[in-house]
């Protein structure tokens, strides 16, 4: 039987200089675990204009489920500028107010959720008080909860965040992300710091760090793993952070070790940043033929 595994947060089109794409890391890292065999949901809203069709028609080219994806027609779809002038350090300029910000809890939405192996989430899709309160209904059902920070100034509040790391199971952040948590609490802005303080205060299983092309690590009760990456000719590095991530849940959930888990997800990461946008087509053979 397949994993289940629920996302909960936006999805967008990238505004690049050479076109649009389309986006939103939990329609990323959704998309990418349906890629790899597992049955995925996105918990997300469009509004009812022709870009929210285009979406629905590029995950539908890929069999993906899209039945709760939400019509907020009081909202546009989302879209977000980007400036990709450097490939590996992408900026971008986040449209507000759009549908996504408007998710409304219902009954369906929490029985796939309760009924789900993992149920993801951040921080970017509940900047908005009704996505936030939808989610906050949805992480209190006790499943493999994993909080993937994706932080996006100034749409985020460590008040929120809190309240968040206090259903995390898995916290996934990357380099700079640790940095802005060691601000706030108040360390020194090292892994071990940050880890230490966070697996004492909240009641996590282990925490991701990213560190783009330089590989990532998982810290797990005080210990560290670490995995130097793949090198890769980056052709952009939208999506590769989600695209990580996804590998490291069907790895997860499939309890590999975390040697092998640690691995497969780098490979993924390093596979996406080598293609446009975050979320190219492709089969397991040519992620596992990474070397």
């Amino acid at each position: 039987m397949k994993n289940k595994v629920v996302v909960f947060g936006e999805m967008l089109w990238d505004c690049l200089p050479s076109g649009s794409v389309p986006g939103g890391a939990p329609m990323n890292v959704a998309l990418n675990l349906h890629q790899l065999g597992l049955d995925s949901k996105l918990i997300s809203a469009i509004g009812d204009d022709s870009d929210g069709k285009k979406l629905i028609e590029f995950l539908s080219s890929f069999d993906f489920q899209t039945k709760l994806i939400q019509v907020v027609g009081n909202h546009d779809t989302s879209k977000v500028l980007v400036d990709d002038s450097d490939p590996e350090n992408m900026k971008y300029e986040i449209v507000s107010p759009v549908a996504w910000d408007f998710i409304q809890w219902n009954k369906e939405i929490e029985e796939e959720v309760s009924n789900s192996d993992a149920f993801v989430f951040g921080t970017l899709g509940v900047r908005n008080p009704e996505s936030l309160s939808t989610l906050i209904k949805l992480i209190h059902k006790k499943t493999l909860r994993i909080f993937d920070a994706n932080l996006r100034s100034p749409f985020y509040d460590f008040e929120v965040i809190e309240t968040l790391l206090g259903f995390t199971d898995i916290l996934k952040i990357n380099e700079d992300e640790l940095e802005v948590f060691a601000d706030y609490f108040d360390l020194k802005p090292t892994i071990q710091a940050v880890c230490e303080h966070l697996d004492h205060h909240f009641p996590m299983d282990l925490i991701c760090i990213t560190k783009g092309s330089k590989g990532a690590l998982i810290y797990k009760e005080g210990e560290i793993t670490e995995n130097p990456g793949y090198k890769v000719k980056v052709t952009d590095s939208i999506g590769a952070g989600d695209a990580f991530l996804s590998g490291f849940i069907k790895c997860y959930l499939e309890k590999k070790s975390i040697e092998e888990t640690l691995d497969f997800a780098c490979k993924l990461g390093a596979f996406v940043a080598s293609k446009k946008g975050g979320t190219p087509k492709y089969v397991l053979a040519e992620i596992e033929a990474i070397q």
